[in-house]
């Protein structure tokens, strides 16, 4: 089985590496062609994976080769001004002593994971963090990046909290954070699935860079993530609920609206027609034509009679309509 010795490592400039005994890890941010071909030509990676590493979006796969094993995962990243997670690419290598890591900087708890092993003060830290083997070293990165997903789940149930009470508030429009949040559990779930799928296929091959039966440890991470999709799903069905809820709401309460003006307008009928009569050149009872009162109360008969005609129209069509219950479902809706 191929391993790295110290002189190969050497021989690589300008790339942050850890070493704990014979097990070394090379992390690489923000890969780059100049070394990315530096570390294929010095392992014999093949040119098609080191390609998949400068690539910001490839399918999770597993490639199988006689020293080693070539493992691309997608994960989400977050943080505290970012409303809606990202995809994050994190490319794998795995040999028998080493363990090469290509990714864009942003998965946070992974650069804060090989800072800490790279601190010469941390040396007991870093021996439980990376152990013997490649294997173990590559649950741990594993173990601390669902930990990281558990997090932010738990940012995401906060917020579907906060949304649960805001639906039954109306002063609060709340349909635009019902879908960034609707987005946020699509986008953690399709990470997550294939990344299940990846994991539980990954450790029968990892297996033999290590002496250690790794299997109780990679079914811990297998674990943690059916808790994460079994929330996700939990979620995903509390915020269908909301979003139904809300549109409902919405539509009682625009149909209020509508009700109301509706109303409004239906009474506001007799007085139009009864001032439009009276706005004519003709002779009607109460009216006033080229100066001549006409009517017991002179100039004003015009204007009261209007006014008594439109009142008394207007109080028998409320009782008519409160004899048929609309006004009655009116109030039950205020």
């Amino acid at each position: 089985m191929n391993m790295i010795k110290n002189e190969d490592i050497s021989q690589l400039k300008n790339l942050d590496y850890v070493k704990n005994e014979e097990l070394i890890w090379i992390n690489i941010q923000n890969p780059t062609r100049e070394k990315m071909n530096m570390i294929g030509e010095k392992f014999s990676f093949h040119e098609l994976n080191i390609d998949d590493c400068l690539s910001k979006f490839q399918l999770p796969k597993i490639d199988k080769y006689d020293d080693h094993v070539f493992v691309i995962l997608h994960l989400p990243t977050g943080g505290k001004d970012m409303k809606v997670p990202k995809i994050s690419q994190l490319s794998i290598f795995i040999g028998a002593n080493y363990l090469v890591t290509a990714h864009q900087g942003d998965l946070k708890p992974l650069v804060e994971m090989f800072q800490l092993c790279h601190n010469v003060n941390n040396l007991e830290q870093r021996q439980l963090l990376m152990g013997k083997s490649s294997g173990y070293l590559l649950h741990t990165i594993l173990d601390v990046l669902v930990d990281d997903l558990l997090h932010i789940l738990m940012k995401l149930i906060g917020n579907l909290n906060d949304i649960e009470d805001a639906v039954f508030d109306e002063k609060i429009a709340v349909a635009k954070d019902i879908s960034i949040l609707r987005r946020e559990i699509t986008t953690i779930r399709r990470v997550v699935i294939p990344l299940k799928r990846t994991i539980g296929s990954l450790t029968i091959y990892i297996q033999k860079f290590s002496e250690e039966d790794l299997t109780a440890y990679f079914d811990d991470v297998k674990d943690h993530l059916d808790k994460v999709i079994d929330a996700l799903e939990e979620a995903k069905e509390t915020i269908e609920i909301y979003k139904d809820t809300d549109f409902m709401l919405s539509t009682e309460k625009t149909n209020k609206i509508l009700a109301v003006l509706t109303i409004v307008f239906t009474l506001s009928i007799p007085a139009t027609i009864i001032s439009t009569f009276y706005g004519m050149n003709i002779n009607l009872p109460g009216g006033n034509i080229d100066g001549n009162e006409i009517g017991l109360l002179g100039m004003y008969s015009t204007l009261l009679t209007v006014i008594v005609s439109s009142i008394t129209l207007t109080l028998i069509m409320v009782f008519y309509f409160r004899k048929l219950g609309w006004l009655g479902g009116l109030s039950k809706l205020k």
